[in-house]
């Protein structure tokens, strides 16, 4: 296989991540399910494209000028994303994160030079929820804009222009289905439209952890939830402006169980080391897959994005206590 050209610079890494077709859950969904390797983004993870596309879009309107500062209340993700393109760009950084996340993400930030701001984890209707704090962040700081990923349609946009497209290609325009999870809505929304406005035949499904509101949305007319998730970065309470319009065929709820479920069967069979929110994108996908197979598209292809590494998430999902602690089921390969 030839070796890809080289890159006229460090931001162009960002994007046209490979696409893998994952064997365990092609079987158990009697189809082909891919998986889209957001991880292999140089940030770690899909949230990279967002970051990119939202600071280009603020220096393009010219709100974003030279040496100032980007603030963003993040689940981590996005403020890593977020903190490299600034880095590349001369702009400082201000990231707000509530404190119960992924220790890894944090020490990650303050090792890109990232100003962290740690907030208690509360609802969004609070003020003092890490949206609302770094909005106001970003209000009291010279020379600062909001990033705001859950109602800056630059989010989105990023999938429209290059994860749908980028998609269509690897699977060379046959692609039956699509499904993830929602934080912000932009990935869900963005490949939606993306792969629509090539086919609109695609089935948009989204997967939904417990404890967001946005399946009974999608199912019933009704934002309302149940359960709970540990699954950092996904799980929604209200329709973003990214998610506003997201062309939702049908969805799914998956439990952080079955989720890493498949967390466990992608490490040791495909050497694949993801964090729950892809576990639980993957099941999603075989549900999707299954209900593509019983409508008769026994040939179905079914992509999904591979969010980031298992490598974030070691103090976590990949630690026997802290799995104990939240009630959920230990690795095998961990109760030792």
């Amino acid at each position: 296989m030839k070796a890809p050209a080289p890159l006229p610079r460090a931001l162009d890494l960002i994007g046209n991540t490979p696409l893998v077709r994952l064997a365990g859950p092609s079987e158990a969904a009697g189809c082909n399910i891919y998986g889209k390797c957001e991880f292999a983004n140089p940030g770690g993870s899909v949230k990279d494209r967002a970051a990119l596309w939202i600071i280009r879009d603020a220096e393009a309107r010219g709100e974003l000028k030279p040496g100032g500062t980007i603030v963003e209340g993040t689940a981590g993700n996005t403020g890593i994303g977020i903190a490299l393109v600034a880095n590349a760009l001369g702009y400082k950084t201000i990231i707000v994160m509530p404190d119960n996340q992924a220790r890894e993400k944090m020490d990650t930030l303050r090792a890109l030079g990232a100003q962290l701001v740690l907030v208690p984890p509360t609802k969004f209707a609070n003020p003092g929820h890490f949206v609302h704090t770094s909005r106001r962040l970003a209000e009291e700081t010279e020379g600062a804009i909001w990033a705001n990923q859950f109602d800056n349609i630059a989010n989105r946009r990023a999938h429209i222009d290059s994860t749908a497209p980028e998609l269509w290609d690897q699977l060379e325009g046959r692609i039956d289905g699509f499904t993830c999870a929602a934080g912000t809505g932009g990935t869900i929304a963005g490949v939606g439209l993306g792969l629509k406005e090539k086919d609109e035949n695609v089935r948009i499904a989204l997967t939904d952890p417990h404890g967001a509101a946005l399946y009974n949305y999608y199912a019933n007319g009704e934002l309302s939830s149940e359960g709970s998730s540990v699954a950092e970065g996904i799980g929604q309470g209200r329709i973003t402006a990214n998610l506003d319009g997201a062309p939702i065929d049908t969805q799914f709820r998956i439990s952080d169980e079955e989720g890493l479920t498949w967390v466990a069967r992608l490490l040791k069979e495909e050497g694949l080391c993801l964090g729950l929110s892809s576990g639980i994108n993957v099941a999603g996908a075989v549900a999707l897959g299954r209900q593509l197979v019983a409508d008769g598209r026994t040939d179905a292809r079914v992509a999904t994005i591979l969010c980031d590494s298992g490598f974030r998430y070691l103090s976590t999902i990949f630690n026997a206590q802290w799995l104990r602690d939240k009630g959920l089921p230990v690795f095998d390969w961990l109760r030792d």
